[in-house]
């Protein structure tokens, strides 16, 4: 009898595993035992719906055999629980929350159309849009009116299966769906091949005089090797066909499966009743080139929409935290802010936060774009996903899951992604009437050739069916929106709407912010001018001394020169300046209006000065006048002058005085500038441009640029400035380097370009082969090998947006 305190329990619901069973389930990476075959039965159904997270966050075991099949089957109700949503929701003001899904079975742009029409009609979902390319769905809710389980029941009943997000399971769903297509070509292949030999042999014995009963053997043998085409390889066709009518719609695959469905009933028949054609080797051939078609275009969608995909893969599996019994390796989900983690030499940061010990290089150029290591120090903020290169550093946690700056860029891309420009949209709805259409006139042409032989209109007919399948128009936009927004991404440009590319491709006029966004964005004494007896030194000892204090980018400039000073009873007068007692004398640091109290009369310099002034005074009179100065970004004036030369006029709008504003304009070559500018002001001289026609592209950093981003019709937000600046903007600059914006709008117009030369090309192709098809001049075999390149060719030329080019 073995010692029960010693025996093995069921990783599912506790109980002893008896001593001679041996069942194993594979959870969490690890071979788990089982105490009965209900426990492994349910335990494998988890596993196999991408459901694990149920073991990491479960309070308790689970109930033993039929007990716990009820619970926890209900895989989609799960969802709902608050400690797995946190892997994958974020929560906005109140009960608002989003989340990216994963969308099973859509094939088409129709499918698209329905899983959002029918989704947004359900109480409670505020927002729900579905990326093509990537087949992934930007999902917003109220959580008070709706739960998560609710709208992934409501994509089932549809016929779809919708999933949350996980790049894993991403790429699993991938290989699935390449594997599962490459078995159906290859199906379809070889019973293309034998359907082909045995119809050689028919069409060569026709004329040979071949027996009565060898053509019937031959016909009943292609009948036998077609079947396995119908009923497997040509299967998401009928499926994806059935799916539309079912909601009254007409999808791209209804002409398709109408096709390949009557040549077959026709051909069997004919071969039932021993007399008539048939088209067996048409049925094989096209289905064939559809799907090896299909199957080139899904590679393409899937590389098209890799960047985004990589983003969520740079988060690592583990983390090294830093305890009181030494380093404990945790997974990187358990992480709370407040932790301190160990990061070496090569390793990814597992979270976004602040270096407390070392020196060291951090590569951020899969965030980013920068090229170039930065240099983080202790202080110094880091970024989750980014690499530490040199040395090791002690990081403490400060932002986790859907908070870090890798979440947010990921959910700003999907909802990119997911928005569709009005360019897409009429291709769309172009593309839903269109299939109305042909099957009106495939109707048409059947009746006008049926005078002709009942054989040849029908061929012809099914000619017009494949041929003139809208496919490429609705791959036209999606495709190349999603190749374009991946290598902005790559270049560190963000594009977070999906109208962006397309308005800013029209951009006419651009308007900059100067602090911050021209400029470096952080203030530096450049001059001392000395007004009494006191020094240099001693007078920046003296306001380093008062500023200790405070947060202000001033303070923080001063704060930077040695004193051994201390301060004390410091008041703070906002937006005008400081008082406080230095080695037992009253001092006050500020403008010349402050100063302007203890010393009437006291002018202020800035109007003939570049910079910003503040003076410092004691009672008895004002004795330094020091100036901040904020150093251009170095590739401000190689931007200017490529916005220039691509024929973009350049706008300087600041609030800093005019004097500083013109300098600026002066050597950066901007002909149109305006200081003293308030948020208002800049937002009425937006409107003035806007109402000449202009399109405006606004670049901004701070929280006061928020309703002017907003305004324009494009906007742009650093990516080192304010969060409200980034959450009103249509692009983040996610590298800071300036030079990447005329890049970004060279890549726009590129975009735009070849979205309408997609159309353009399947509007053509469209208008050629219908006519040809319709008077006879096209085989169905070549009509499938026709439509399959047109989709191919619209894909291939999408994808050439990818390349990285210099404007």
């Amino acid at each position: 009898m073995p010692d029960s305190q010693h025996q093995v329990a069921c990783y599912h619901c506790g109980l002893p595993v008896p001593d001679s069973l041996n069942i194993d389930v594979e959870i969490l990476g690890e071979s788990r035992p089982m105490c009965c075959a209900g426990c492994k039965a349910v335990a494998e159904a988890i596993v196999e719906n991408g459901l694990d997270d149920f073991y990491l966050h479960r309070t308790s075991n689970a109930p033993q055999g039929e007990e716990l099949i009820p619970e926890a089957l209900r895989e989609l109700d799960l969802y709902d629980n608050e400690k797995l949503q946190a892997s994958f929701v974020h929560q906005h003001d109140g009960a608002v929350r989003e989340a990216s899904l994963i969308l099973e079975g859509i094939t088409c742009a129709a499918c698209i159309w329905l899983n959002e029409r029918h989704v947004k009609s359900l109480d409670g979902v505020l927002d729900f849009h579905v990326n093509y390319s990537t087949h992934r769905a930007q999902l917003n809710w109220d959580n008070s009116r709706i739960h998560l389980s609710d709208v992934l029941k409501a994509i089932t009943a549809i016929g779809y299966h919708a999933h949350p997000f996980d790049p894993s399971k991403q790429e699993e769903l991938h290989k699935k769906e390449r594997s599962k297509m490459i078995r159906r070509i290859g199906v379809a292949g070889v019973g293309m091949m034998q359907v082909m030999m045995l119809a050689v042999a028919m069409y060569l014995g026709a004329n040979e005089g071949m027996d009565a009963n060898i053509r019937k053997l031959l016909r009943w043998a292609s009948l036998v090797i077609t079947i396995p085409v119908i009923l497997y390889s040509a299967k998401p066709f009928f499926v994806s066909a059935w799916r539309d009518l079912k909601r009254k719609k007409f999808g791209m695959d209804v002409p398709v499966s109408l096709a390949i469905a009557a040549a077959f009933l026709a051909s069997a028949w004919a071969t039932v009743r021993g007399s008539g054609e048939v088209y067996f080797d048409s049925v094989t051939m096209f289905t064939f080139f559809l799907l090896s078609g299909r199957f080139l275009e899904m590679s393409a969608r899937h590389q098209a929409g890799r960047v985004a995909d990589e983003l969520v893969k740079l988060m690592p599996a583990t983390a090294h935290r830093l305890g009181k019994n030494g380093i404990d390796v945790i997974p990187a989900i358990e992480l709370v802010v407040g932790d301190q983690v160990l990061i070496k030499p090569g390793e990814t940061i597992p979270a976004d936060g602040k270096v407390r010990e070392g020196i060291s290089s951090v590569d951020e150029s899969l965030l980013t774009g920068e090229s170039l290591p930065l240099r983080r120090k202790p202080g110094d903020v880091v970024i989750g996903g980014s690499v530490n290169r040199e040395s090791p550093l002690t990081v403490q946690v400060e932002n986790i899951g859907s908070d870090t700056v890798l979440a947010s860029i990921s959910r700003l891309l999907e909802r990119a992604h997911a928005e569709k420009p009005a360019i897409a949209e009429l291709a769309n709805r172009v593309a839903g009437w269109f299939v109305l259409a042909l099957l009106i006139i495939a109707a048409a042409v059947y009746f006008y050739w049926l005078p002709s032989g009942a054989e040849k209109a029908f061929w012809i007919t099914l000619s017009v069916l494949v041929i003139t399948c809208p496919c490429a128009l609705s791959l036209a936009t999606p495709v190349a929106i999603t190749a374009a927004t991946g290598a902005l991404t790559k270049l560190g440009v963000l594009t977070t709407r999906g109208h962006a590319l397309e308005t800013l491709a029209a951009t006419t006029d651009i308007i900059f912010d100067k602090t911050g966004t021209l400029t470096q964005g952080e203030l530096a004494v450049s001059s001392v001018q000395l007004l009494g007896d006191r020094s240099e030194k001693e007078s920046l000892a003296i306001a380093s001394a008062l500023e200790a204090f405070s947060e202000h980018p001033i303070a923080l400039a001063i704060q930077s020169k040695d004193t051994n000073l201390e301060a004390t009873n410091v008041e703070t007068v906002p937006g005008m300046g400081l008082e406080g007692t230095v080695a037992d004398q009253c001092y006050r640091l500020g403008n010349s209006e402050y100063i302007q109290s203890w010393h009437p009369g006291t002018k202020s310099p800035q109007d003939n000065k570049k910079g910003t002034q503040i003076l410092l005074a004691d009672k008895n009179s004002v004795f330094a006048s020091i100036e901040l100065g904020d150093n251009l970004r170095p590739e401000s004036t190689e931007m200017i002058r490529m916005l220039n030369s691509a024929g973009i006029d350049v706008h300087l709008l600041s609030g800093d005085n005019p004097g500083a504003v013109k300098a600026v304009a002066d050597t950066l070559n901007i002909q149109h500038s305006k200081g003293s500018q308030l948020p208002g002001d800049k937002l009425a001289y937006v409107k003035q441009l806007q109402g000449q026609g202009k399109t405006v592209v606004m670049v901004g950093d701070g929280i006061n640029d928020a309703p002017v981003l907003a305004a324009a019709q494009v906007s742009i937000a650093m990516g080192a400035g304010a969060q409200l600046a980034q959450a009103s903007a249509d692009m983040v600059l996610l590298s800071n380097d300036l030079n990447h914006l005329p890049q970004a709008i060279n890549k726009a117009r590129r975009t735009l370009t070849i979205i309408r030369q997609n159309i353009a090309w399947a509007i053509t192709y469209n208008l050629v082969a219908l006519p040809l098809a319709a008077m006879g001049f096209i085989a169905p075999w070549m009509a499938a090998i026709g439509m399959s390149f047109s989709s191919l060719l619209v894909v291939l030329n999408a994808l050439r947006l990818r390349e990285q080019r210099r404007s």
